[in-house]
């Protein structure tokens, strides 16, 4: 990876690469009012999870305003969470289909006014699949592909394919970028994570906490491997995200204010 600084962006020259994260991951929304306000657009978006929500709101033509608007409408999980009591995961898909339904409509990943990519995981192989312009298919089905948490959310079914969380294959997808010159925005980077052990009166939640590092730690390595391999041009914003839960969506206002483009 060579480094590049933001002055070397310019619009319509460069891919906007944005990682997985659940609620960390509005934190690509302080990234992209900088962009607004810099008047800097990507020639293509790549998402994964989370970042491919943000990714496809902005692929479609909406402004960051609007889209933390959305973000904080939904932010009582109430709203887009229904248990289940069968199959596989805890939450099924269908009131998230819904809310994505009412945002995108019959929008197909082919069809946005920006090139998107999503990556999502094939879970009997554990191969990665891109959806790309290359697809003919709706946008809310390939979204809920690239978020459905194993175990958390119903995995999905497309062209015969058992489909989850394209973070398990690759978190941040550089590797996904057609241009050179990459803003990537990693909310599971090196500053989503205390580089001391938890030491809380509570034995149970220093568990849990290790448990989050854990799991922080092994898509921060998967990450490392990514960018350590690629030849092009990366001007990488690691948000600092820490003190914050991937579920914690009711600290939306918070966790926008931690990205930007000052960041290294």
């Amino acid at each position: 990876m060579r480094k590049i600084d933001l002055k070397d962006l310019k619009s319509g020259e460069f891919s906007l690469v944005l990682s997985g994260g659940g609620a960390l991951g509005i934190a690509h929304l302080g990234v992209i009012r900088d962009l607004e306000r810099f008047n800097l657009t990507p020639a293509e978006i790549i998402g994964t999870s989370m970042g491919g929500i943000v990714g496809a709101c902005v692929a479609v033509g909406m402004p960051e305003k609007e889209i933390f608007e959305l973000i904080e409408k939904f932010a009582n999980v109430g709203r887009w969470i229904k248990l289940s009591l069968e199959g596989n995961s805890i939450i099924k898909s269908s009131k998230i289909s819904k809310i994505f339904d009412l945002i995108f409509g019959d929008t197909k990943i082919n069809q946005t006014k920006i090139p998107l990519k999503l990556i999502a995981t094939n879970l009997l192989t554990g191969k990665k699949r891109l959806f790309s312009s290359k697809d003919d298919i709706l946008l809310t089905d390939a979204l809920l592909c690239t978020m459905a948490i194993p175990g958390i959310f119903e995995e999905q079914i497309i062209d015969d394919e058992v489909l989850g969380d394209g973070f398990l294959c690759e978190n941040l997808g550089v590797s996904e970028a057609t241009l050179n010159k990459v803003l990537a925005v990693d909310v599971m980077g090196e500053n989503s994570f205390y580089h001391t052990l938890p030491n809380r009166f509570f034995k149970s939640a220093n568990v849990l906490e290790m448990f989050e590092r854990s799991i922080r730690l092994l898509i921060y390595n998967q990450t490392q491997l990514i960018l350590n391999s690629t030849n092009k041009e990366v001007l990488l914003i690691s948000p600092d995200t820490k003190d914050y839960k991937t579920y914690q969506f009711s600290r939306a206002k918070e966790i926008r204010e931690l990205g930007g483009l000052i960041l290294n």
